[in-house]
């Protein structure tokens, strides 16, 4: 999915399957509707955010990964303008959703293109550091004021990528799926020492996942609109 800090490699095939497939698998009558989704990112664009939304397509896919997990409790982390908060809101009228962002005004934006898609009331954006939200989240789960997550979404600065899962491997239940975003890095994820902090990053996270007993995961590597990248999905057992 898209990554912060890459140039994109286009391909007019890439983006030429991605438009023709999520037009005949998104018609008009489908919700989130395309005029909400449209609406978020030029909103975003028009307040400054950068362009590192999901794809329609990813953002599609992470709907139905929740409807998949039949989740009731979803946790994203990096909300940017919500644009995939939104995808995720609108799994199921019965689901809620903490995103949590460390940018205030990411944060106003993204609760404004949710408000104008109608999902506010499924929604809670949080801001604040990550890891420092995540301490908060885990005591109120503790303490029964939120519920256990059943799909974890994390989008957010490539470093922490690990922080953030660990942390809600402590509140989320036993079959609950964890999404990481970026890991691909365009293939530099199999490449040792590059100095560069976010392929640090997304191999740490990799190399935990794979060696820790909570999870079972693969890396599922994709092309599209937004470059050569991907994602490493895990069940928590």
């Amino acid at each position: 999915m898209s990554g912060q800090g890459q140039s994109y490699e286009r391909d007019e095939r890439w983006t030429s399957v991605d438009q023709y497939s999520f037009s005949h698998l998104h018609p008009s009558s489908s919700f989130p509707t395309n005029e909400h989704l449209s609406r978020a990112l030029t909103y975003s664009q028009e307040q400054g955010l950068p362009d590192i939304a999901v794809s329609p397509s990813q953002g599609k896919f992470l709907k139905l990964q929740a409807q998949i997990a039949r989740a009731r409790n979803v946790l994203e982390v990096g909300t940017l303008g919500g644009y995939s908060t939104i995808w995720l809101a609108s799994a199921s009228p019965d689901v809620r959703v903490v995103s949590v962002e460390v940018d205030p005004h990411h944060a106003e934006v993204a609760r404004e293109n949710i408000r104008r898609a109608g999902l506010e009331e499924r929604v809670d954006v949080r801001v604040g550091a990550g890891v420092d939200v995540l301490k908060a989240i885990a005591e109120e789960v503790k303490e029964g004021k939120l519920g256990a997550f059943d799909l974890v979404f994390v989008d957010a600065d490539k470093e922490n990528n690990w922080n953030y899962v660990n942390a809600a491997l402590g509140f989320s239940n036993k079959g609950a799926v964890v999404i990481v975003d970026n890991v691909v890095r365009k293939g530099q994820l199999s490449q040792a020492g590059t100095g560069d902090p976010r392929i640090e990053g997304a191999r740490l996270v990799v190399e935990k996942i794979g060696a820790d007993d909570r999870l079972d995961g693969v890396v599922v590597q994709t092309v599209g609109e937004k470059n050569y990248d991907g994602f490493v999905i895990a069940v928590v057992k």
